[in-house]
């Protein structure tokens, strides 16, 4: 053993005596003396454990093991809102075994980790419903069972909150199914039996049987056939049991009225807030951060919620009311994509802690764009919030009819469908509503969330510039979705290529095409009928990780290079195909998911008439202090590699986790829920040098320097046809340039070349 060693390992065995003889001294005595200090003292850093009470400025109490001004060990904390939580910490954060209580009764039990309900665990509602199970990061992930406060039963696999593979649900009144399931509904094979002993063995999706299945009746005599709760696509073959008594004039869609009616699965119970929610106030992460000693002096007061996200709430702002999406159990408060942040503690601990830089400027009151956005919202929440009846995903074509369109006026001072508002008067139009309705459904968007998303209290923030067409871009507070002004001509492409995507969308749930929810226009009254369109996507970017570096990959030359100079470029900034100095490397499935997906998104486009689309991909580098600024080549080998903004120069700036933390969560089974092609994929890349000969030599060499990184990529800009004009810049531009370097190609020549490109930048990883 090494001197340093030893001195270390003398060091720890003395404290841990320490803290061994405090203890013991403690057990002994029948009145324990307790170290009762306000919020605001400071702790000798000694690093000795010892007993503490801290009332802290806003209410909240805390009373257990304390070591050097944090939680440490066994402790309690109460919040002014009726919250408690009694168990492990680890340095300020609830870590191992303990319970959290919430004012209304519920419960939970088990293992934490970071802040979150996250290991093996029991959650008991106000109400009764009773979870015990795997959680990881508040959601139940893996085997479990569920008692339901209205007496049904669940046991058997859930993934991402929801029942999702193999489970048994028994209902109160005896029926019960044993089978697959996804996303909470019963999907996939499986078998009803019912208390009177009729039985359903076939094809299930969402909830119904659909597709080739048999219903048996306890006398002997079946039904077989293939499926279907429309009665139009249903067809089968009754075959009863030789009894005179058999159900000749038997009606399948019986199965779906009368059988199935009392077969719903319970939602279960709601919660307010989730333990990784609430906010600690800790005297050692007050007031600002000392980046040099990586300690927090004086300053305004800073809150951490025990998940370790620092906010700039005052210690008087109480965040107790916090509400997580819609509150549910069920969803454990991530939405849609949202164990999509499989990650959040590396990529918050690692690259940074203040909170990053955000895009574009809030629309504020006065912002010549204000009234636009007040409308926008208004009209969102009439389109999704109207009465709808419940649709099939299998839509008739009337749906697709261009002429299938909804115009709603909005008077300021509201209708009889519309409410009173502060804007200006103006007309609503829905696209194909019920084709956009259906597609959220597909993409599994919450109408809540969605709502609440666009037209909550948060302001959309406007991108600092046009993009190339002249549209303008504006970005939801959360980051969720991308709002896209739009030319004439770009709905009529996108209305014409609905039914098309609708139809590519639902055969390849790991499509790399943008998705969109929503077509929409808001045309103003008075003399300036002025019209603006918008389409409403998802942005491919909204995660936890911080992304360092975008690219737009198009797989030509002509002016593909960013203006900027080196000095403003920033992990804001989109590079272009001449800037990209990495390959990307995938692992085998991956890599494989992937040539397939890009093969069918391009015959897709090409089918329709598409060109100009690219690769947006982005980079988060999950060691980021190894990847600062140390390669930068020459300006004709590409863009100079990133340094994270606000990143501490020196090793000990703010709390990291190690390289071993941060393999373990990227690759920790139970996480690979999140990771879905193009999101949230663990990858490395390898840095390129162009030689300096060749200014169009799109793909460089390979250094061999290779770093850790988590991919996120898509296809965007997908509604450019190869139009008239498009024709006539092709044949300018081939008078001037290389007719194979330019943007504006034929469509099958676009996507050939794209293709080719995109499979020389991603390869296998050997």
């Amino acid at each position: 053993m090494s001197r340093d060693n030893r001195v270390i390992s003398k060091a720890w065995g003395t404290t841990v005596k320490k803290s061994q003889a405090v203890a013991k001294k403690r057990t002994n005595t029948f009145f324990t003396t307790m170290s009762v200090a306000h919020a605001d003292d400071d702790e000798p850093g000694t690093g000795e454990v010892y007993h503490a009470e801290k009332n802290f400025s806003n209410g909240d109490f805390y009373t257990g093991q304390w070591v050097d001004n944090l939680p440490h060990g066994q402790g309690k904390y109460l919040w002014t809102d009726g919250c408690m939580y009694v168990g492990e910490w680890y340095r300020g954060k609830t870590m191992g075994k303990g319970k959290f209580s919430w004012p209304s009764g519920a419960t939970y039990e088990g293992e934490f980790r970071s802040g979150y309900m996250d290991g093996k665990g029991t959650y008991t509602g106000s109400s009764g419903d009773t979870y015990k199970g795997s959680w990881v990061m508040n959601l139940k992930h893996g085997q479990g069972t569920k008692s339901f406060c209205n007496g049904d039963y669940y046991e058997g696999e859930w993934r991402r909150g929801l029942q999702e593979g193999h489970g048994r649900y028994q209902w109160k009144n005896g029926n019960h199914y044993i089978g697959q399931w996804k996303n909470g509904l019963i999907n996939g094979n499986g078998t009803m039996i019912w208390s009177n002993g009729n039985r359903y063995d076939g094809f299930w999706e969402d909830g119904l049987p659909k597709g080739n299945g048999t219903f048996r009746w306890v006398d002997g005599g079946f039904y077989v056939g293939v499926w279907s709760k429309d009665p139009k696509d249903q067809n089968g073959t009754y075959y009863p049991s030789g009894s005179p008594a058999g159900n000749l004039d038997w009606d399948p869609q019986q199965v779906f009225m009368v059988d199935l009616k009392d077969c719903k699965i319970c939602a279960g119970e709601k919660v307010s807030i989730l333990p990784s929610q609430k906010t600690t106030n800790w005297p050692a992460l007050e007031g600002e951060y000392n980046q040099k000693q990586g300690v927090y002096n004086g300053g305004k007061p800073r809150r951490m919620s025990v998940d370790g996200r620092l906010s700039n709430y005052s210690l008087e702002n109480d965040g107790s009311n916090s509400v997580c999406g819609d509150g549910d159990l069920r969803d454990e408060g991530f939405g849609s994509n949202h164990i999509g942040d499989l990650d959040t503690r590396a990529s918050r601990l690692t690259l940074k802690i203040q909170p990053p830089k955000r895009q574009g400027e809030t629309i504020s009151k006065g912002h010549k764009n204000y009234e636009l956005m007040l409308n926008l919202q208004l009209g969102i929440r009439h389109s999704v919030g109207r009465p709808a009846p419940a649709t099939s995903l299998d839509l008739k074509s009337s749906a697709f009819d261009p002429r299938e369109k909804v115009w709603t006026k909005f008077p300021s001072v509201g209708s009889k469908h519309t409410p009173p508002h502060q804007s200006c008067e103006f007309k609503w139009k829905d696209y194909c509503p019920v084709v956009f309705r259906t597609l959220r459904k597909l993409f599994h968007v919450d109408a809540a969330d969605y709502m609440l998303s666009i037209c909550g209290n948060d302001a959309l923030r406007e991108l600092s510039s046009p993009g190339k067409s002249g549209s303008f871009f504006y970005l939801t507070n959360d980051d969720k979705y991308m709002i896209k002004t739009m030319k004439k001509a770009e709905v009529k492409v996108l209305i014409r290529m609905l039914p098309a995507y609708y139809n590519h969308v639902r055969a390849f749930e790991n499509t790399l095409v943008t998705k969109f929810y929503g077509l929409h226009c808001v045309k103003l009254t008075g003399t300036a009928q002025k019209k603006v369109r918008f389409v409403i996507m998802g942005n491919l970017f909204c995660s936890e990780y911080a992304i360092h570096r975008r690219f737009d990959l198009k797989g030509s030359s002509h002016g593909r290079t960013t203006a900027k100079p080196e000095s403003e470029i920033d992990p804001t900034t989109t590079l272009k195909d001449l800037d990209l100095n990495f390959i990307f490397r995938l692992q085998k499935v991956w890599f494989q998911e992937f040539c397939r997906q890009v093969d069918r998104d391009c015959d897709f486009l090409e089918q329709e008439r598409i060109m100009d689309y690219s690769l947006l991909v982005g980079l988060h580098f999950r060691d980021a202090s190894s990847y600062r600024g140390s390669h930068t080549p020459p300006r004709t080998s590409g863009v100079r590699t990133p340094k994270v903004n606000g990143e501490p120069d020196n090793d000990g700036g703010g709390p990291r986790l190690s390289r071993a933390d941060r393999d373990q969560l990227l690759f920790d089974p139970t996480r690979w829920a999140s990771i879905k092609l193009g999101i949230n994929m663990p990858a490395r890349v390898e840095h390129t040098v162009r030689r300096s000969d060749c200014e169009t030599q799109l793909i460089g060499e390979p250094t061999g320097e290779f770093f850790d990184v988590v991919l996120f990529f898509g296809v965007i800009d997908i509604l450019q046809d190869y139009d008239i004009s498009k024709k006539l810049e092709h044949a300018y531009k081939s008078m001037q340039y290389d007719p194979t370097s330019i943007s504006a190609v034929d469509p099958k020549q676009y996507s050939r070349r794209f293709r080719d490109f995109i499979f020389r930048a991603f390869v296998e990883e050997t």
